[in-house]
């Protein structure tokens, strides 16, 4: 392709989403840009007033604290600050990047911050509606402390089909900068309880 540079980052991204149906990258976002985006999570959550997350879509939508208890604020591109138009911008790349590359016709995303409070989790569960099947690559992008614990939870446990048909379930530590990427449509997956407030962007990016 003329004019077009390799990406090692994202190369390694494409690689494990063809291989594994999930990705992990810890170096998508600079340390600065973490640290940026956290601090505006933070001043969100002064400033915003985070939805209680719900299950479900448009009419169907239920707010059950029993599967899932993250507390939510929707990003809007078009109304993005300069914070946001950091992150879009870098989201767009990667976009642009496996459109070309993967063929993937990825034509939209959308994207919210998160916070789970302590003691709160999401059950296991699949990122695709009934009545609506466009997401294609599911995206959490973790804010929390460079601190973070392996003991305060919130881990993102995948449940992956070996090639024998047993099932395994991989364990995703939310470390600050790290970014997991996976199979919205066949990768079931849950947040495991947290015992200190966690934070992150979750997103999707979705095809026609």
């Amino acid at each position: 392709m003329v004019g077009f540079e390799l990406n090692p980052v994202y190369e390694l991204i494409i690689d494990d989403l063809v291989n594994c149906k999930y990705a992990i990258s810890d170096h998508f976002f600079s340390d600065e840009e973490v640290r940026i985006l956290r601090n505006h999570l933070l001043l969100k959550q002064e400033q915003e007033n985070f939805k209680k997350a719900a299950i479900g879509k448009l009419f169907n939508e239920q707010v059950i604290k029993e599967v899932r208890g993250d507390f939510i604020l929707w990003m809007e591109e078009e109304k993005a600050d300069e914070v946001e138009h950091m992150f879009f911008a870098k989201i767009n790349d990667l976009i642009a990047y496996l459109n070309r590359t993967c063929y993937l016709g990825i034509c939209e995303s959308e994207f919210h911050y998160a916070i789970y409070p302590e003691g709160t989790f999401y059950q296991r569960h699949l990122d695709v509606f009934q009545n609506d099947n466009r997401r294609t690559l599911s995206l959490v992008f973790y804010l929390n402390d460079e601190n973070w614990q392996a003991d305060y939870g919130g881990e993102l446990a995948l449940f992956l089909e070996g090639e024998n048909g047993q099932q395994s379930e991989l364990k995703i530590q939310p470390l600050a900068g790290r970014m997991a990427l996976f199979d919205s449509k066949t990768i079931e997956h849950e947040v495991k309880k947290v015992k200190q407030q966690r934070y992150s962007i979750t997103g999707w990016l979705k095809t026609r």
